[in-house]
């Protein structure tokens, strides 16, 4: 099972992307994911039309040229130095657009098949809402670049999540496998993961030993057993069932980016815990956000 729902970095290498993840994997059909490394004079194209996309530069600086014929257009994104440095500006494109990207660096495109389609938008780093999440150890910051109250888009949810080394995130383990109105949605998520020796560490710290925890859990929906160490590019798919938590290990710093849409006809993030731990989130009340929050120069009330 794991085979299906875990890959590796690389694994799902194709077309010049060191990452692809679209519905031509089995059981996969609402979200996509490419990822690429580029240098200086490399590009990735993405002809296919019939999706919306979100970039969202991982480390360096990138020029997007998108749209197609008298529309199309040139953003230039300024990117990050890394995925622990901060909110980055990104650009939603939307569906009809042809996609070609330049730069380097690390470079993500999120993706949903859909015709309807929705203006592109540049969205600059002081533009994206930052939350800060949970508690004490369960303390987080959230990037809510492409979630439905920051973008108007089709189907596409989108927003990248860093742990501080030692704490916990997507915890309370949680599901959206079941369409209830007012309650919960249907929507597949893709996990990709990122970590990094915390600040200071040293110049003798291996940065590619860096890892964190990922655990899934089955619901009615459907059987699922994810119990992993995640590295940098590591991709995990949740088609159903409860999942989290994603754990930072001591001493090094854990994200990814969440990529979620479904087939409800509304696009909403509404979620069910995990009834035998909900109770974990009333201890928040007493506890404060970790310290070490926000990272980069991100401001809670953004």
């Amino acid at each position: 099972m794991n085979a299906t729902w875990f890959h590796r970095r690389g694994a799902l290498a194709q077309g010049g992307w060191e990452s692809v993840v679209d519905d031509r994997l089995p059981g996969w059909a609402h979200t996509g994911l490419h990822v690429a490394a580029l240098a200086d004079g490399d590009e990735v194209v993405l002809q296919e039309t019939g999706a919306e996309r979100i970039v969202v530069p991982l480390q360096g600086s990138f020029v997007v040229y998108h749209g197609e014929g008298a529309e199309s257009q040139t953003t230039v994104l300024r990117g990050r130095a890394s995925v622990f440095a901060g909110p980055t500006d990104v650009l939603y494109v939307s569906a009809g657009s042809t996609l070609r990207v330049t730069g380097a660096g690390r470079v993500a495109v999120a993706s949903s098949p859909t015709d309807e389609r929705h203006p592109s938008r540049h969205i600059t780093a002081e533009e994206v809402a930052v939350e800060l999440r949970g508690a004490g150890a369960a303390s987080r910051q959230v990037h809510n670049f492409g979630t439905p109250g920051s973008l108007d888009a089709a189907r596409l949810i989108v927003c990248e999540v860093v742990t501080p080394a030692g704490n916990w995130s997507s915890y309370p383990a949680h599901k959206h496998d079941e369409h209830v109105p007012g309650h919960e949605s249907r929507l597949e998520e893709i996990y990709y993961f990122e970590s990094a020796p915390i600040a200071g560490a040293g110049p003798t710290v291996d940065p590619d030993a860096a890892f964190g925890l990922f655990s899934t859990t089955s619901s009615p929906a459907g059987e699922i057993s994810i119990d992993e160490q995640v590295r940098s590019g590591d991709i995990a798919l949740v088609p159903y069932g409860y999942h989290g938590p994603a754990v930072a290990a001591p001493g090094y710093d854990l994200y990814y980016l969440n990529v979620m849409a479904g087939p409800d006809p509304e696009r909403a993030w509404l979620i069910s815990d995990d009834p035998a731990h909900a109770w974990v989130r009333e201890t928040w009340r007493t506890e404060q956000i970790d310290p070490r929050l926000p990272y980069g120069d991100a401001d809670e009330e953004k």
